[in-house]
């Protein structure tokens, strides 16, 4: 038997990591390029960007609302005066919270999916998440709208 420093580099076990001696596939793209961004990560940003601005001017009543991001909207035969919607499509829905022993706060949760469907490009996108946060909270504290903008 031959010692290990002894072997020629092409007899025995190969030392490659994969079959054509590459190495492993990483990303495509670096993380640092935009285009590594996935469309709800998009759409997170384009929520947290609106709800930044509107805490900045309204911290003291908005300070213990939370917002919520889901996919698609529950699946409800009905629903409440809370959701916004679109035709029979919801794109949002604003849940009042529950004072008392258990307190629940106040949550607004978008749904990704049909907002997305709406919207021609990301900028489009970025003004209907806008509008449609806008109309929830104006809702939540019994303003109008345009009080808001």
């Amino acid at each position: 038997m031959t010692s290990p420093e002894r072997r020629r580099p092409g007899s025995g076990r190969r030392n490659h990591r994969d079959r054509h001696g590459r190495g492993l596939r990483g990303r495509l793209v670096p993380a640092t390029v935009p285009l590594a961004r996935t469309k709800a990560e998009i759409f997170d940003d384009l929520v947290l960007d609106t709800v930044e601005t509107l805490e900045r001017r309204f911290a003291t009543e908005l300070a213990g609302v939370e917002f919520a991001v889901e996919d698609v909207p529950p699946d409800l035969n009905v629903y409440d005066s809370d959701v916004l919607e679109d035709g029979e499509v919801p794109l949002a829905r604003l849940l009042p919270g529950r004072p008392g022993r258990q307190e629940v706060p106040p949550r607004i949760v978008l749904y990704r999916r049909p907002l997305e469907f709406r919207a021609m490009d990301r900028e489009d996108l970025a003004d209907l998440v806008h509008d449609v946060i806008i109309e929830q909270v104006a809702n939540l504290l019994g303003v109008d709208p345009d009080e808001l903008t």
